[in-house]
């Protein structure tokens, strides 16, 4: 891909805290149309990059590229591209939704009768047109957030940054959430964001960027960073403590490169890595019939993107605010 390829693009960007090392040599090339997660441990820096990306914070070092234009020479120019949901929605819970939408409107300099138009097709587009005339405090948490989203579309933006925009929402909030997301990338918004919900970044991302004390750890699909840690796991729980050592005996067999199975007595469980999920689980579910041995579960496991995550930087994803904004 050549540079006009990526709407965003940083290269060796730093920020200091005080003593802390927000950032330090965070490089990132983000393509056009995707919607790439910023992953990391709490206070990897996650926040203090779309921060300084939406033009809010001036790197100390490095440099910074949003849909072509530099984020510390030309702000203006960036901030005309951009839209940014932040961790608290922005909307006024005593007017209107449509009201709020073209509140917003006007504040971006748009004409009356265009902010209307506007506010109209962003209730239609996020599933709002029918609350369109009730105030955001008579709203589910997941409306709320999309009639959030929808403000930060206004100017319908090259490139649209959301720092953790499903916190404190419930299942169900969440998923009208994505699916609002899944739609603006559909329709060709770039999206960045950052998350500690690794299900989420699973669901969401088409590419997913690890950070970690502000440095690049890794970049991958979501597929590709559970592929890291290696094979899918054949594994099965006894039903009879005294079937272990049979169970562990038949896993070896399928084994990957001779790996040896591991075993809990607690939970009764053994398993061990398989370099053919489907083969290996057929052998054995035939070897258990034959030798009229009962389990309790038998399955493939495979990697999740926790484990990967966990993996790659030695820590599970935290619900705290990062230390280093």
């Amino acid at each position: 891909m050549s540079t006009s390829d990526y709407v965003v693009l940083t290269e060796g960007l730093q920020k200091r805290y005080r003593e802390t090392q927000a950032l330090d040599g965070l490089d990132l090339a983000v393509p056009r149309g995707l919607v790439f997660g910023l992953l990391g441990p709490n206070g990897a820096g996650k926040t203090t990059a779309v921060r300084i990306l939406s033009t809010l914070v001036r790197p100390d070092g490095g440099r910074a590229e949003v849909a072509g234009h530099d984020v510390r020479t030309q702000p203006r120019l960036v901030r005309r591209r951009i839209g940014l949901t932040g961790q608290n929605t922005a909307v006024d819970d005593n007017i209107s939704a449509r009201q709020n939408l073209v509140m917003f409107g006007r504040l971006f300099h748009i004409g009356k009768a265009a902010a209307r138009q506007r506010a109209d097709e962003l209730l239609a587009q996020f599933g709002l047109a029918d609350a369109a005339e009730k105030t955001p405090k008579k709203f589910s948490g997941g409306m709320r957030r999309r009639l959030d989203l929808a403000s930060s579309m206004i100017l319908a933006p090259e490139v649209l940054f959301l720092d953790e925009p499903t916190t404190g929402l419930d299942p169900a909030g969440r998923r009208e959430v994505w699916q609002a997301v899944g739609e603006l990338a559909a329709h060709g918004t770039t999206v960045v964001l950052t998350t500690h919900y690794l299900d989420e970044a699973d669901k969401l991302c088409d590419r997913i960027g690890v950070i970690d004390r502000g440095r690049n750890v890794v970049e991958d699909t979501p597929s590709g960073l559970k592929r890291r840690i290696g094979n899918e796991r054949l594994e099965i729980v006894a039903a009879d403590p005294g079937d272990l050592p049979a169970i562990e005996m038949l896993l070896g067999k399928v084994a990957a490169d001779g790996r040896t199975p591991t075993l809990d007595e607690t939970t009764l469980a053994a398993s061990v890595a398989v370099s053919n999920g489907v083969t290996a689980l057929t052998e054995v579910a035939a070897e258990l019939r034959h030798r009229d041995l009962t389990v309790a579960d038998l399955g493939l496991r495979r990697p999740t993107l926790d484990e990967a995550f966990l993996h790659l930087t030695g820590e599970r994803p935290t619900d705290d605010l990062e230390v280093s904004k």
